[in-house]
């Protein structure tokens, strides 16, 4: 299995996904009246996709995962571009920290990060913070699952792709446990040819996620999951 995708709910996916794939120079895969998709490669790293998919209105709940730009030296710079590109600045009670708090067009929180060590290589994606109950059970979980191990960073458990190369995922101890609404901001690991769904299914369960199951959605090619803190992600079949 592999990370593959960071999927956004959207109000507007054209709009929201146009607003990305400029941040971060991605290249278009796919444009449909309800999604959008573009494509983030690192070079040497990971090739990671961008999806936004309509929903019918915005979610109100404070986000459980969220991005982190790289800013560095040009700090500065970065955010005056991304305020000229649609963002605008967030007070989500921050206080004084080095780093900047920018809402997306859609109102997602997200950072543009200071300079540090531990962002070396990682492209324009410095992290992916996600909100964890127990962020050592977390990471053992999600390192299983992606093939991503750890490295070194600020947060209570970091991983990285084995290149180290491209963002950290970073497991983050969470401000309050995880609610009944969906996550605005998911993430997706695809199936590699030969990897048993049904073992995958079970092993899952076995350290401590859960099955999803929404008959209003009908047939669909993935299954739906929670980590054992609650995050839904998805598994997606084998390519073919």
């Amino acid at each position: 299995m592999y990370l593959e995708n960071f999927v956004f709910d959207a109000v507007e996916p054209q709009r929201l996904g146009l607003f990305w794939e400029a941040v971060l120079g991605c290249e278009r895969l796919t444009d449909e009246p309800d999604g959008f998709e573009t494509r983030l490669t690192i070079e040497g790293g990971p090739v990671l996709d961008l999806c936004f998919q309509r929903v019918p209105e915005p979610p109100i709940d404070p986000p459980r995962l969220h991005l982190d730009l790289s800013g560095g030296a040009r700090q500065a710079e970065v955010v005056e571009r991304l305020l000229g590109s649609g963002a605008r600045h967030l007070d989500i009670g921050q206080g004084d920290v080095p780093w900047v708090v920018l809402a997306d067009p859609e109102g997602n929180p997200f950072c543009v990060m200071e300079d540090r060590g531990v962002y070396a290589d990682t492209g324009p994606l410095a992290a992916l913070p996600l909100d964890s109950a127990d962020p050592d059970r977390d990471a053992e979980f999600w390192s299983w699952l992606t093939g991503w191990t750890d490295a070194v960073g600020v947060a209570s458990r970091t991983l990285r792709h084995p290149s180290l190369r491209g963002p950290l995922l970073e497991l983050c101890p969470e401000p309050a446990p995880k609610g009944t609404p969906k996550n605005r901001l998911h993430l997706d690991v695809r199936l590699e040819t030969g990897d048993d769904s049904d073992g995958v299914a079970a092993s899952i369960a076995e350290r401590g996620g859960g099955k999803l199951h929404h008959p209003e959605w009908g047939l669909l090619p993935w299954q739906s999951y929670t980590d054992p803190s609650g995050n839904e992600f998805c598994v997606l079949p084998a390519r073919s």
